[in-house]
């Protein structure tokens, strides 16, 4: 199987509707998860690049879709959710914006789910891994900040979350965006979705 070559990253474009998103025209893998998971750094990780996706100190900045393209492929990185110091009506926006993203007919090669290995997921995280499952996306969960745990913590935080979200060990990944673990069973997990199947990117069906 051919390799994506990550280091070719790029920025494409920012998105504060649905609406303004060009059809699909290429394989997609789009990334989702709470605010402050961490989600910018694995995608700088992924990409072997320290600033390429911007990682912000403060929870809930990212406030569009925004996508990056490398070799090929679009990475879509969705707003985070669940952030409760803004206001209610920027979370409903950012609800919004990320529902109608995942309703509308693209390419979803893979959906990343991105969970903090240090807690047990929230009823967000538990919400949108059904609503994922539920309407037959292909994703796999991501657990992030691996390294503030030790190794025999971070096996039985694997093996709780993935009871709670009753999933398959192949389905389910525990990595680092500081040490980079995780991350090459990440890129091969892209590269099955992705180019598995060349003619995979022309939208689902209805």
């Amino acid at each position: 199987m051919s390799q994506i070559n990550y280091n070719l990253a790029k920025f494409i474009a920012s998105y504060g509707a649905t609406s303004q998103i060009p059809p699909s025209t290429c394989p997609e893998v789009s990334f989702v998860g709470r605010s402050n998971v961490g989600k910018s750094s694995i995608m700088n990780k992924l990409f072997n690049r320290k600033g390429l996706v911007k990682v912000s100190s403060t929870p809930g900045k990212t406030a569009n879709i925004n996508f990056f393209e490398a070799d090929g492929i679009h990475f879509v990185d969705l707003p985070g959710y669940g952030f409760a110091q803004r206001s209610k009506a920027e979370r409903q926006r950012w609800a919004q914006l990320i529902g109608d993203y995942l309703e509308s007919e693209r390419s979803f090669n893979l959906v990343v789910s991105l969970v903090d290995i240090r807690h047990d997921p929230s009823k967000l995280d538990f919400n949108m891994i059904e609503y994922l499952r539920e309407n037959e996306f292909n994703f796999v969960v991501c657990l992030t900040k691996a390294d503030k745990l030790g190794k025999g913590q971070q096996a039985k935080q694997l093996a709780n979350i993935r009871k709670q979200l009753q999933l398959d060990p192949e389905d389910i990944i525990v990595t680092s965006s500081q040490t980079g673990a995780g991350i090459d069973a990440l890129k091969r997990r892209i590269e099955e979705d992705c180019l598995g199947d060349e003619d995979g990117y022309e939208g689902e069906e209805e």
